[in-house]
Parts: C-alpha cells; sequence; structure tokens
C-alpha cells in the first residue's frame, strides 16, 4: 500500500539537500496510498458528506508545511508520519460532523474501519479459516466477508488495530510498533492474538462443523 521505503529516503535525502522539485515528487508518490487509507478509516455517514481526496490533500498541505521540522528529527519513518496525521485529519472530520454521535471518537482508540472490497480482505479471511470451517462456508465468498467483518468488530480495539494495519495498509510487524508506540514482541504477540480470536469466532459460527 506504501511507497518503495528506499525510493522515499532517496527523496527524503533530495529535499535536504535543497532539492525544492523533490518535495513535490515526494509527497505525490504517497498521495494514492493516504487517499487509500483515509477511505479505509471513513466513517460511512462522513463519506456520504467528505470526500477522501479532499482530506488526503488536507494531510500533504499539512504534510509540506511541517516538512522542515519532520526533517530536523524524523522519530518515524515518513510514511508512518503521514498516517498519523491522515488518522488525526479523520478524527477531527468525525467530530466535526457527528457531535451527536453516541459514541465519541478518541485520539487513542481506533477509527471505525470499512474492510475494502478487494483481495486483500478474501485473502485475510481466507488465511484465518482452517478446516473446521465446512466447504461451503469457505467456498461462499459473500458470506465468509460478513463473517470476517463481524469477528473483527468482536475483537478489543487494539487488535483490531493491528489486525487492520498488518493485513490492509500492508504494514510490517516493526511499522505497527512504531506507529503504537509497542515494543516489536508485543505488537507481534497482539496480532497472534487477534488473529487466533478471529479464528475462535469464526468457529463459534460453525458449531457443527
Amino acid at each position: 500500500m506504501w511507497p518503495d521505503s528506499q525510493d522515499t529516503q532517496a527523496l527524503l535525502d533530495d529535499v535536504r539537500a535543497g532539492d525544492a522539485e523533490a518535495v513535490d515528487r515526494l509527497l505525490a508518490r504517497h498521495r494514492a496510498a493516504v487517499r487509500k487509507m483515509v477511505r479505509l478509516r471513513m466513517d460511512p455517514v462522513l463519506a456520504r458528506r467528505v470526500d477522501a481526496s479532499d482530506i488526503a490533500q488536507d494531510v500533504l498541505v499539512e504534510a509540506h508545511r511541517r516538512l522542515k521540522r519532520y526533517l530536523k528529527d524524523p522519530q518515524m519513518p515518513f510514511h508512518l508520519w503521514l498516517r498519523q496525521m491522515a488518522k488525526d485529519r479523520l478524527i477531527d472530520a468525525h467530530r466535526r460532523h457527528r457531535v451527536a454521535a453516541r459514541r465519541s471518537i478518541d485520539r487513542e482508540q481506533p477509527l471505525n474501519v470499512r474492510l475494502p472490497r478487494d483481495d486483500s480482505t478474501r485473502s485475510i479471511a481466507m488465511a484465518i479459516c482452517d478446516s473446521q470451517l465446512t466447504p461451503a462456508a469457505a467456498a461462499t465468498w459473500r458470506e465468509l466477508k460478513r463473517r470476517f467483518e463481524e469477528a473483527c468488530r468482536a475483537l478489543e480495539p487494539q487488535d483490531q488495530e493491528i489486525v487492520v494495519m498488518r493485513h490492509f495498509e500492508q504494514l510490517t510487524n516493526s511499522e505497527v510498533a512504531t506507529a503504537l508506540d509497542l515494543s516489536p514482541q508485543a505488537a507481534s504477540m497482539r496480532y497472534l492474538r487477534a488473529m487466533r480470536r478471529l479464528r475462535e469466532l469464526l468457529a463459534d459460527e460453525n458449531p457443527e462443523s
């Protein structure tokens, strides 16, 4: 999902060297990934009022403004820095547009996730489905997707966040650990626990299998 880190680092080096055009290239190559991340996490109600491209553009404008400060003290990889700004923008948008919502959205909690309609959903769903599931359930994609989404929503907030980050944002365990301020070992353990819980939730729907 996110651009190659080596190419990004080369562009960051060019920016440090004073190449003004490198700034535009750097931000342009991350535009699609930021937009995809925003769309993935945007609440359906908000999506009817705000375009994901507009939020992505705001993020890139803010990144341009703050880039020099980031380069002086890059505490995380560039794409994780962009991702955090995008997440903060989304949280602010939800707060503005859903003030009357029953459940407030806090910065320390993950946003509601709309699982994408692409092969990434199929791959993780199939990955956690073992032989205990009936062949009919495994073969019926629509039903499998529905069950998988319900199982994801039943996870603890941080476990759901880790699953989304690993499988839909395609971040590595190390990147997840950095973004969530966890040790790599803790992030890995939470991921394995989340996947085990997903298997249990899916198996519970097939008690006779």
